[in-house]
């Protein structure tokens, strides 16, 4: 494996995946100055990643964030496709795909065999081993760990996924890379939920379970601990905002890997997972669309 001569640089960077995450990253990396090809499984998923970045953009734009100009020279710098063969030439893969082992373990081997065996490979996942996905790939040393967070063109922080084969060269160039796409990296092991999550899942599990147990509403509670603890969202937003079933899958995926019981979900969200109750993406959650029409309802 050949590093780049600057270790932050990966001029030539693609992104598997077009979906929240992926238009995100897609979006911060461009607006850095670099090229990104964005890689899909259908034309219909690469136009609405593209409307993602656009939309994101355009209300940039609206709040005085950056220029009309500097929107159309970040949408130029993206370019979709369909066609694993496309990102032939790539120096850095950050992959963003559905947390999904099998679905990423499959797209790795492929991505790696079009890429070469120069190219360093990093998943965006926030539940699964990385130690495990690097197996998947030849050369596991140049397998590692990007975790953005959401909403990736905002959030200052990327935890830098050391795997246990990860070549140290390898943390170095993508902590290089972060900072130069104006983000603040913390390198950090790969266990259950690595360092933010390993903390904050936890808490959403006692937050959630204390929704259940009828301590207070969802709005009251957002309150208190948005003014108690100093938070900028309170939990039960955050968990819309997040995805109920994304903090599902990520808490069940630690617990299974751990059996530690602070990681396991709790039953009431598991309810709300079931009936469709997602969060602002389905309209409805803890907060989005009202709530639960009452806030007992699910423990009477």
């Amino acid at each position: 494996m050949t590093m780049p001569a600057d270790p932050g640089s990966f001029e030539r960077v693609a992104v598997l995946g077009f979906g929240t995450m992926g238009a995100g990253i897609a979006q911060v990396v461009a607006r850095s100055g670099r090229g990104v090809t964005v890689l899909e499984t259908g034309d219909d998923r690469l136009a609405d990643g593209r409307r993602r970045v656009e939309g994101f953009l355009t209300d940039g734009v609206g709040r005085g964030k950056l220029t009309s100009d500097d929107r159309e020279a970040v949408l130029r710098r993206i370019t979709g496709t369909t066609d694993v063969a496309a990102l032939a030439g790539s120096e850095l893969v950050i992959e963003a795909v559905v947390e999904d082992r099998d679905l990423k373990a499959e797209l790795w081997p492929r991505v790696s065999e079009a890429v070469g065996t120069g190219a360093v490979l990093v998943t965006n996942t926030s539940a699964l081993s990385v130690t495990d996905l690097a197996a998947t790939v030849p050369e596991p040393s140049r397998f590692a760990g990007l975790h953005f967070f959401n909403p990736a063109p905002l959030m200052k922080l990327v935890e830098v996924v050391r795997a246990l084969r990860t070549a140290p060269e390898v943390i170095t160039a993508l902590t290089g890379f972060c900072e130069s796409v104006g983000k603040t990296p913390v390198v950090v092991k790969d266990r259950p939920g690595f360092l933010i999550n390993k903390l904050l899942m936890p808490y959403l599990n006692d937050v959630i379970q204390a929704y259940d147990d009828g301590l207070a509403i969802a709005a009251d509670l957002d309150s208190a601990l948005e003014l108690g603890l100093g938070d900028r969202m309170g939990p039960m937003t955050l968990l819309d905002v997040i995805g109920l079933d994304t903090h599902h899958h990520a808490t069940t995926s630690a617990y299974e890997a751990t059996l530690d019981p602070q990681f396991a979900p709790p039953p009431l969200l598991s309810r709300m997972v079931a009936a469709g109750y997602l969060g602002d993406k389905s309209g409805r959650g803890f907060r989005a669309g009202g709530g639960l029409e009452n806030p007992t309802e699910e423990s009477s």
